[in-house]
């Protein structure tokens, strides 16, 4: 297996990596990825299949598809029915399914839903048909809000009074507070997300980490990266302490990039958001400021769907995004819920956890 980590140029470094997480023998240990992509990562090179029994890696809520509420996409099938609305989306958001009804069997109905590679694909749609309303499923974490709140920006400057979005972004810090503190949780360390960090940069996380007592991680997405951040967590554990290493600087700065959050805070201000598994987060969600509002599309929802998850009979999505269990712990993983008859989430997303463990484990 380690041979497959790594080419030749990192592959002495891989190996000893390895060796020296192996040779860990304290307490068992939980530690939580917070990012889909790690997420993945670890599954596809077989990451955990070389730890000692007494460290486990967990999957925490990295994957923003698989976060987002059943009550979301409902929301979703209730506008693309609209015979004024086209529907863009990402393509993950197309196979979820909510009561067995997907956007991707809406369409195969009939119904105008467009994938889309960007927010900004949606406004030119806008323009190409000015008798219709565009409405853009903006589901995302800090990673992807920055071009999403560009978009808003471009459709104000534009006249663009046929754009919309609808908004389940959300931001991390928050969900961190609460996975830090949550005792069914109980994590012993994090690898924090690379491309989330990017943004909000390094700082947050050692606030983190004093406040709880939690040692992490930033990490890359390469299996030399993420054996370096488990075996920097380990020697935290071990040596009981609790401090945060920034170990993708090429990327992650303290502050994080302040271009971006600037578009996100001149668009997006703070709102309580419902995640799937985790329940309501206050002010861990994004929703329109006053003076974009007029771009949010909840206005046409208008309260006519509650605002509730509901998980499908059977499915542990929920169990698995706060790390209480693993995919083959659900009755479902791999016999009613595949990658090409998905119940939740998690088995839908191209980051989601069930996914990663379907593909490679």
């Amino acid at each position: 297996m380690i041979s497959q980590l790594g080419t030749s140029g990192n592959q002495t470094l891989t190996e000893s990596l390895v060796k020296a997480i192996q040779r860990y023998d304290g307490r068992l240990v939980s530690i939580m990825e917070v990012c889909g992509t790690h997420t993945m990562a670890i599954s596809r090179y077989g990451i955990r299949e070389l730890l000692p029994p007494n460290v486990r890696l967990v999957s925490g809520p990295g994957c923003p598809v698989c976060v987002t509420p059943s009550f979301y996409l409902k929301s979703a099938l209730e506008l693309c029915r609209r015979e004024d609305t086209i529907l863009a989306t990402f393509g993950d958001m197309m196979r979820i399914p909510y009561k067995g009804v997907s956007l991707l069997t809406e369409k195969a109905m009939g119904r105008d839903i467009r994938m889309v590679y960007s927010p900004l694909d949606s406004l030119d749609i806008a323009r190409q048909h000015p008798d219709k309303t565009v409405i853009f499923l903006s589901v995302g974490f800090e990673t992807t809000v920055p071009v999403t709140a560009i978009t808003v920006l471009e459709a104000a400057q534009q006249g663009l009074d046929n754009f919309m979005i609808l908004s389940a972004n959300k931001t991390i810090p928050a969900a961190m507070h609460l996975l830090s503190s949550d005792p069914e949780v109980a994590v012993d360390g994090f690898l924090y997300p690379g491309h989330v960090s990017a943004v909000i940069g390094s700082s947050f996380y050692e606030e983190l980490a004093k406040a709880y007592g939690i040692p992490g991680a930033i990490t890359g997405f390469d299996p030399a990266d993420i054996l370096g951040s488990i075996l920097y967590v380990l020697e935290q554990i071990r040596d009981n302490k609790a401090t945060v290493a920034n170990l993708y600087s090429m990327v992650v700065q303290p502050g994080g990039n302040p271009i971006a959050r600037g578009k996100m805070d001149e668009v997006f201000e703070p709102s309580d958001a419902v995640w799937r598994g985790l329940g309501q987060i206050p002010g861990s969600g994004l929703r329109l400021r006053e003076k974009y509002r007029s771009f949010d599309a909840w206005g046409l929802i208008n309260g006519s769907v509650e605002e509730r998850d509901e998980e499908a009979g059977g499915c542990r999505c929920g169990d698995i995004l706060k790390g209480k269990c693993l995919p083959s712990d659900c009755k479902l993983f791999g016999k009613a819920c595949t990658p090409e008859t998905p119940i939740g989430s998690c088995m839908v997303s191209s980051e989601g956890t069930c996914a990663a463990y379907y593909r490679y484990q």
